[in-house]
């Protein structure tokens, strides 16, 4: 479930929905990156609370597709691409859409209400968690879709996860918390008309 063992084309035609959720990552990035556009990018794209305050309520959105350095966009794109894929074909290319971008949309919305008026965010661990989050429900209420290898990678990475949360400076902690609650939240509506495995 957790181990990639596709080529490229074949990744890309049977998770289209991670495919281009990854290529999303890379272009704003390169965006942000290179080019005149790159303050543009940053400026129009981060998650300040005070723009959002003043109604551009975008911001509660491009977060999720922005990433501040090489480092930050691989690590939470190869956690997409890790963990991401299961969940797509578990729950469909709508339903995954609906819990990844719910789960880091409610994270966003969270940082909004609890945190500063001049606390100002990117990064796409809030959506990243949520998928935790969906995982956590599965692994209590439909658990026929992990197995126990799975289950074990999965609380190790979470745990860990958890951990490098809360000691890892600059890191949104409740982002990555209500992303996480989102997810679990969010799993039950999108797993209700999934099948049983026996």
């Amino acid at each position: 479930m957790f181990v990639r063992e596709e080529n490229f084309k074949t990744f890309l035609r049977l998770y289209p929905i991670i495919s281009a959720i990854t290529g999303i990552h890379l272009i704003v990035f390169l965006l942000a990156n290179l080019g005149p556009q790159a303050d543009f990018i940053y400026y129009y794209f981060t998650g300040s609370n005070y723009f959002i305050s003043q109604g551009e309520y975008w911001r509660l959105f491009t977060p999720i597709i922005t990433h501040v350095s090489l480092s930050h966009v691989l690590f939470n794109t190869f956690s997409l691409v890790i963990f991401g894929p299961a969940l797509e074909r578990i729950l469909g290319k709508v339903k995954f859409i609906i819990g990844y971008l719910g789960a880091g949309i409610i994270a966003d919305i969270a940082t909004y209400f609890l945190l500063p008026l001049n606390y100002a965010h990117i990064g796409a661990s809030g959506a990243i968690f949520g998928l935790f989050g969906i995982y956590l429900y599965i692994l209590y209420a439909r658990k026929e879709y992990l197995g126990r290898a799975n289950k074990q990678i999965l609380i190790v990475v979470l745990v860990f996860s958890l951990i490098t949360t809360f000691t890892t400076p600059g890191i949104n902690i409740l982002g990555h918390l209500f992303g996480l609650i989102a997810g679990a939240a969010l799993a039950p509506m999108l797993m209700a008309f999934v099948p049983r495995r026996r």
